[in-house]
């Protein structure tokens, strides 16, 4: 195998040498010779072996394309079985995966891979029964040029003998050559473009100096009262016009004037001159008085009580569970109320509901239980109290969050518990 692999990188260097740089091309075919290595699941008892394979490919677009594969593996048993220790046994397998391209217009392209086989042994007395082997898993290509790049790549197979699955891991090295595909554009050869003649020079005229305006207010801001008042100061150079809006209208050069607007008002000064015309503004806020305070709210013991619970902290909800179970018992829907009651007081309250778990069970699962019983408290909330479900997230933390030790019955069963944290606005 070395010997094959020291081959095509030979060669990639020689075709590297006369070609210019490529990368993944939408509707080119490609051809791949790989070779590397191949390790089963150890309950299969066959030693790791050299692999060699053939891939066909085809691109659909830059990013996706498919291949066709084959690949041959000569093995033998690790120890006795239907066989003798030793017994050589042949590996095939043949199918196809879909290819996603991550940087197809890059020299170096990363792809993820996924498809599935059809997979066979012969020899050693495993029959010759094919069956069907799913895999996945990640490559590289890194383009020498147009027509030549290098690929390695490792793939997980997975497939199930008699109702036990098992786990190999294949990886080959081996080399991609493209064909095929639209011929590059030519690109037209740009005209040279000619100078223009050089314009005449034109008698100097005389320009008149621009104008320039300057408007203020002063106070920028007014309560509005019945003998509220902001004074317009303006000013202005090489202008024989001025005119002020809104309101307003024509003006003298410069001056000043009282305003008492009723909203919030832009005052605008256009002066205009031989030279042109210029604008000045100026901002002019109005604010109502301030409203009379409003009578203190008394709030009542209960809703005072249920805010100082709930508000901006986790607080553990009285809803425990039974092992492994998600529905919640009558006993506990007294604490749930007072819950549904809060969230009907704090119409504008958000947050989230978690369910806890001990640690009986695997991590997985008991995220899984955790999920459920937070999910099983914001339904019965929801149905019970009309709260709109987007005010309410739920999540599941498993065992990850024990507030007591699972070493005993009690701290088990205060570990199987449903929190809740809401925001209180």
């Amino acid at each position: 195998m070395k010997k094959q692999l020291s081959s095509i990188v030979a060669a990639a260097l020689v075709i590297s040498a006369t070609a210019a740089f490529g990368a993944v091309k939408e509707g080119q075919f490609s051809i791949s010779p790989v070779a590397g290595g191949y390790t089963f699941d150890h309950r299969q008892d066959l030693e790791t072996s050299p692999v060699y394979g053939l891939r066909g490919g085809y691109n659909f677009t830059k990013r996706f394309g498919i291949e066709a594969l084959f690949d041959y593996a000569d093995t033998e048993q690790k120890k006795n079985g239907k066989g003798l220790q030793g017994d050589g046994i042949s590996m095939f397998r043949y199918g196809g995966e879909l290819l996603y391209h991550m940087w197809p217009d890059n020299n170096f392209v990363p792809y993820l891979a996924a498809g599935y086989s059809a997979m066979s042994f012969k020899g050693g007395g495993a029959g010759n029964k094919a069956r069907g082997v799913y895999d996945y898993g990640l490559g590289a290509k890194y383009f020498l040029n147009d027509s030549f790049a290098l690929r390695g790549d490792v793939r997980h197979v997975l497939f199930s003998i008699q109702d036990k699955f098992y786990n190999n891991i294949e990886y080959t090295l081996g080399a991609h050559i493209p064909f095929g595909g639209p011929a590059p554009a030519v690109q037209p050869v740009a005209q040279p473009v000619m100078p223009p003649p050089a314009p005449k020079p034109e008698p100097a005229k005389i320009v008149p100096p621009a104008p320039a305006a300057n408007l203020s207010v002063s106070p920028s801001s007014i309560v509005k009262t019945p003998d509220a008042a902001a004074t317009l100061s303006w000013s202005s150079r090489n202008a024989d016009k001025c005119y002020i809006q809104p309101g307003i209208g024509q003006v003298g050069t410069q001056g000043s004037r009282s305003v008492s607007p009723s909203t919030d008002t832009t005052y605008q000064l256009t002066c205009s001159g031989e030279g042109g015309e210029a604008t000045s503004s100026a901002n002019l806020g109005v604010t109502l008085p301030p409203p009379p305070k409003p009578a203190p709210v008394v709030e009542s013991a209960q809703k005072a009580a249920a805010a100082e619970r709930f508000c901006n902290k986790p607080a553990v909800v009285e809803v425990h569970f039974d092992t492994d179970k998600a529905d919640i018992k009558p006993k506990y829907t007294e604490d749930l109320n007072k819950l549904g009651e809060f969230l009907k007081d704090f119409p504008n309250s958000k947050g989230e509901i978690s369910g806890h778990t001990d640690n009986v069970g695997s991590d997985k699962y008991n995220l899984k239980l955790s999920q459920r019983r937070a999910d099983s408290v914001k339904g019965f909330i929801e149905k019970n109290f009309s709260i709109a479900p987007e005010r309410i997230t739920t999540k599941g933390y498993g065992e990850t969050k024990p507030v007591a030790s699972n070493k005993t019955k009690a701290g088990k069963a205060k570990n199987r518990r449903i929190e809740a944290n809401f925001s209180c606005e």
